[in-house]
C-alpha cells in the first residue's frame, strides 16, 4: 500500500512524500478486527501484488485502501479486489456501502463507478495546531450557553460499563444511520492501545462519543491526534457542543503532547463543518465519497458527526 500510494501521489506531486500517509497505518489493526474483510491478489501463489481491505460498521460496509502496484495496472486486478469486497459486504448483509477515493482522479472514479458507486460530496480532512497555553475556551459558552458537559474515557470504565456504554453509543449510530454500529472500532482501539474513545457525558447519560487514534501502530499521522469517527446523538445536536467536544478532543491531544488534532468532515454534514471552521480548523486535502447500495439519502445535514470512510 505505501509502495502504490507512493507512486499515486509522485505522480500528482511532482515529488515523492517519504510517507505515503505520514505515518498513519492501515493493515495490521484492521486485520485483527475484520480478518475476512482482508484480500490480497497473489501472482503464482507467491508474490503479493495488490490488496483490499473492508469492514462492516454493522449495515455500513466501508471500502478501502485498495491497492494495486503500479507494474500490474490494467489487469482487472484492483476489479477483482473490490469484487471480493463486496461479496464479504453482502455475506454481511451490509446495506450501503461506501468508500473514498481522489476526486481529481478519472481512472479512481472510473474504476469504483463500474462497481455501481455513485460520487456523492466531498470529506474535507481538517486540522488545527494545538495551543501549547490553557485549553481553548467555547466561543459559544462564553456567549451564556451553559451545557454541564464532561468527558471520561472509555477505556477506564469497568467491563460492565464498557457494554453498557457500547450499547449507548450504538443507539447513537442507530439514530445517525439505520444499523450503523461503531462497537469494532472502539473495541480495537480499546485492545490494542491504539488511542481511546472519549465519552461525552451528561449527568450518567452518554450523548456523543469520539473514537481517537495517537500516533504509533493506529491511523493517526506522526504528530498527530486523529479523530476516527465522532457523533453527537441527534436529539442533542446543538453547535455548541460539537463545539466542546473539540476542545476536549484538543485537550487530550495536549495531554499526549501531538502537534495537532485531525478531524474528518464529511460535507454534507453542513453544520458539523461549519463549526469546525468557527473552531480555527483548515482544510488539508479533500476526497470525495462514493456510495452504492441503499438509495435513500439517509444523511441529516444538521447531524454533528465527523467520520472518515479512508
Amino acid at each position: 500500500m505505501e509502495q502504490t500510494f507512493g507512486d499515486f501521489l509522485e505522480r500528482q506531486l511532482g515529488t515523492r512524500p517519504r510517507q505515503a500517509f505520514g505515518g498513519a497505518q492501515y493493515v495490521h489493526h484492521r486485520w485483527l478486527m475484520e480478518p475476512w474483510g482482508c484480500f490480497v491478489a497473489e501472482e503464482d501463489s507467491s508474490k503479493i501484488v495488490g490488496a483490499a481491505l473492508a469492514v462492516t460498521w454493522g449495515a455500513v460496509g466501508v471500502l478501502g485502501p485498495v491497492a494495486v502496484l503500479t507494474n500490474y495496472h490494467n489487469q482487472t486486478i484492483g476489479q477483482q479486489l473490490i469484487r471480493a469486497a463486496q461479496d464479504f459486504f453482502d455475506e454481511n448483509k451490509a446495506t450501503l456501502h461506501g468508500c473514498v477515493t481522489y476526486p481529481t482522479s478519472p481512472k479512481h472514479l472510473y474504476l469504483y463507478h463500474k462497481f455501481g458507486y455513485r460520487p456523492k460530496q466531498l470529506t474535507a480532512v481538517m486540522s488545527r495546531a494545538i495551543d501549547r497555553g490553557p485549553a481553548r475556551g467555547s466561543a459559544l459558552a462564553k456567549a451564556g450557553v451553559k451545557t454541564p458537559l464532561t468527558a471520561r474515557r472509555f477505556s477506564t470504565l469497568e467491563e460492565a460499563k464498557k457494554k453498557a456504554a457500547l450499547a449507548r453509543i450504538h443507539r447513537i449510530t442507530n439514530a445517525v444511520c439505520r444499523g450503523m454500529d461503531l462497537a469494532k472500532e472502539i473495541e480495537i482501539v480499546d485492545g490494542l492501545a491504539l488511542g481511546d474513545t472519549l465519552l461525552l457525558e451528561r449527568g450518567r447519560d452518554v450523548i456523543g462519543f469520539a473514537i481517537c487514534h495517537s500516533p504509533g501502530v493506529s491511523e493517526a499521522p506522526a504528530g498527530a491526534l486523529y479523530v476516527k469517527f465522532l457523533a453527537i446523538d441527534p436529539p442533542q445536536r446543538k453547535p455548541e457542543h460539537l463545539e466542546q467536544f473539540a476542545t476536549i478532543v484538543e485537550g487530550l491531544g495536549q495531554e499526549l503532547g501531538v502537534q495537532r488534532v485531525i478531524l474528518p468532515v464529511y460535507a454534507r454534514y453542513w453544520t458539523a463543518y461549519n463549526v469546525l471552521i468557527q473552531c480555527g480548523y483548515q482544510i488539508d486535502f479533500t476526497m470525495i465519497r462514493m456510495q452504492r447500495g441503499k438509495q435513500e439519502d439517509y444523511e441529516d445535514p444538521s447531524d454533528l458527526v465527523l467520520d472518515d470512510w479512508r
